[in-house]
């Protein structure tokens, strides 16, 4: 296997790979690290679209592909849509439409939405990167200034590109991922930050007991970003799984 691509967070963009870019370009392998459309250099327009069929368009032969948060519910999407296509799937901390998301997980995007009505888009950011990169249990002093910094600017990004445009992502699979984990047959590598919210526990754990071949492993330290957080563990486990 020769190629690998990376899908980013929601509260990122392709800049969030840079370590594992850097990991795996080391190890010979080809990396994709493109960014989604409304976030880094990629806009958003009004036509409706499919985060995973873009995926699709990207790949003309199999590759492992891995995906963080929101990158990790496209990346699980692809697997199903095309497993001719994805041999390796690794997800960190995935999305999941359905889920019964928590009243703190809840409150959090409250705060934020509130801060971006109200056009201060630091703010939001502010609230987004307490929630998912301090994490429940962090003060935002015991986090990295530099990673809570870098997250805030692409999470600004994304804001400016996705302002004034309606976001259309149509699903690519009906029924929807979360009725089908079950079709992903390849092997299958999930990761979380011990640090992360618990509703991505939870959703982590249950993407792992639902792929026939998944395996699960808790990364200390992190939170959303633990590629970011806790690269040398990050690229240690993803270049293991990649070897087989």
């Amino acid at each position: 296997m020769s190629t690998v691509m990376l899908l980013h967070a929601g509260i990122a963009d392709s800049r969030m790979w840079k370590p594992q870019v850097a990991a795996l370009g080391a190890a010979g392998f080809e990396v994709l690290a493109p960014d989604l459309r409304g976030f880094g250099e990629r806009p958003l327009d009004s036509e409706p679209f499919s985060h995973a069929r873009d995926a699709e368009a990207l790949l003309v032969e199999p590759a492992a592909v891995v995906g963080c948060s929101l990158g990790g519910r496209v990346a699980l999407e692809l697997a199903v849509l095309r497993p001719d296509l994805v041999e390796r799937l690794v997800v960190i901390a995935p999305g999941m439409p359905g889920w019964p998301w928590s009243d703190e997980t809840r409150a959090g995007w409250a705060a934020e939405e509130a801060a971006f009505e109200q056009g201060d888009l630091e703010a939001a950011a502010e609230a987004s990167v307490h929630l998912w990169i301090d994490g429940p249990r962090r003060r935002p002093d015991e986090v990295d200034p530099a990673l809570r910094s870098a997250v805030a600017e692409m999470t600004i990004r994304s804001y400016e590109l996705q302002a004034d445009v309606e976001d259309n992502e149509e699903s690519a699979l009906d029924p929807p991922i979360n009725e089908r984990l079950g079709e992903v047959r390849c092997p299958t590598l999930v990761l979380v930050g011990d640090e992360d919210v618990a509703d991505m526990q939870g959703i982590a754990a249950h993407v792992a007991a639902s792929i026939p071949q998944a395996r699960l492993e808790t990364i200390p330290g992190a939170s959303h970003l633990p590629g970011l957080e806790q690269p040398e563990i990050v690229n240690r486990l993803l270049l293991e799984f990649l070897a087989g």
